[in-house]
């Protein structure tokens, strides 16, 4: 017995072998994932440093795009599994036949119509060389600005002819040095840096357009990824919620991790992280109000009637559906 026993060590110190059964770790699984410019996609980039779709079995491929638009292509095309874009983009494709549902909101931020030009003070003081930078038509800028358009000017298209379509990048770049576009309808950390600039100022935001605040994104998968890959969809759900979470729970360490993405100092980017608006979540805000308008201005030609139309199971169990009239969440989804 002491022979054997003085056996079996050897064999466990010199080949590693166990008595402990062994653990198959599960296939990993690749998802790509398309995301845009901005602190709106600081979760992607949060979970992309701490390896959290990892955690979840998932190889992440990581592709940036310059407006909801091109992650609509992406998806359609099928160059990304997952993409992250406004609501109006995301109704667009909605309305002209793709098979996909919001998976999650996806943060709240302020948005807003920056300027330089101490004579325009608002819409009407707009002419028409004036150029508008949006990242795309419609986009959530584009529709907001629609929106504004038709309250103050009487017309939802009234100032289509001064749009230009820039990337937020580029557009903050040319509005500082006060080149090629007089204003721009933007996101954090745009909208900060351009409202610190001297003389530049707010034209309207997206409070008094909408009403209240919305999801200035939504996650996005197609009805056949949610379908056949049923676990993968579940952890991309949970990723990104892990991700939000530590977001909300870690200001500090974000703005440190962030700050060199976008070339500001940790103290600025803390700043702009815990600015008056800003909320880190996955509850879905305004869908409903966004497609009313849309379908009203004749940007889509129809309206989903029940959320379940164009949101997964997850979104819609968030919601509910409260008996006796809507609940609080159930109205935010209407402007």
């Amino acid at each position: 017995m002491k022979k054997m026993f003085w056996v079996l060590l050897c064999l466990v110190l010199v080949t590693g072998w166990s008595f402990a059964p062994r653990i198959h770790s599960a296939p990993v699984e690749e998802i790509k994932i398309a995301g845009q410019f901005g602190l709106v996609y600081a979760p992607l980039m949060v979970a992309q440093s701490r390896k959290i779709f990892e955690k979840y079995g998932l190889k992440p491929v990581w592709k940036e795009y310059g407006s909801g638009g091109a992650v609509r292509e992406a998806l359609i095309s099928g160059e990304v599994d997952v993409g992250f874009m406004g609501i109006p983009p995301f109704l667009i494709g909605w309305d002209k036949g793709c098979q996909w549902k919001a998976a999650m909101g996806f943060v709240v931020v302020p948005v807003g119509l920056v300027t330089y030009d101490p004579n325009i003070k608002s819409l009407k003081d707009f002419k028409a060389g004036d150029k508008i930078a949006v990242p795309s038509p419609g986009s959530v800028q584009h529709i907001l600005l629609a929106m504004a358009a038709e309250k103050e000017l009487g017309s939802a298209t009234a100032l289509d002819n001064n749009i230009v379509a820039m990337p937020h990048p580029d557009a903050a770049a040319a509005l500082i040095s006060k080149k090629g576009i007089k204003a721009h309808f933007t996101t954090p950390p745009y909208l900060f840096e351009e409202l610190s600039q001297p003389g530049f100022h707010l034209v309207v935001d997206d409070i008094t357009i909408f009403g209240h605040p919305f999801s200035f994104n939504v996650g996005v998968a197609s009805e056949r990824f949610h379908d056949r890959r049923p676990v993968v969809y579940s952890s991309f759900v949970n990723a990104i919620s892990e991700a939000m979470a530590w977001i909300n729970a870690n200001k500090k360490a974000v703005a440190n991790l962030l700050a060199p993405e976008f070339k500001l100092t940790p103290e600025k980017t803390m700043a702009y992280l815990t600015w008056e608006g800003m909320n880190y979540t996955t509850a879905p805000y305004g869908l409903m109000g966004f497609a009313e308008f849309m379908q009203k201005a004749g940007y889509i030609k129809k309206a989903p009637q029940q959320m379940e139309e164009i949101a997964f199971e997850n979104v819609l169990a968030f919601v509910g559906s409260r008996a006796g009239g809507r609940s609080e969440i159930e109205k935010i989804q209407y402007k």
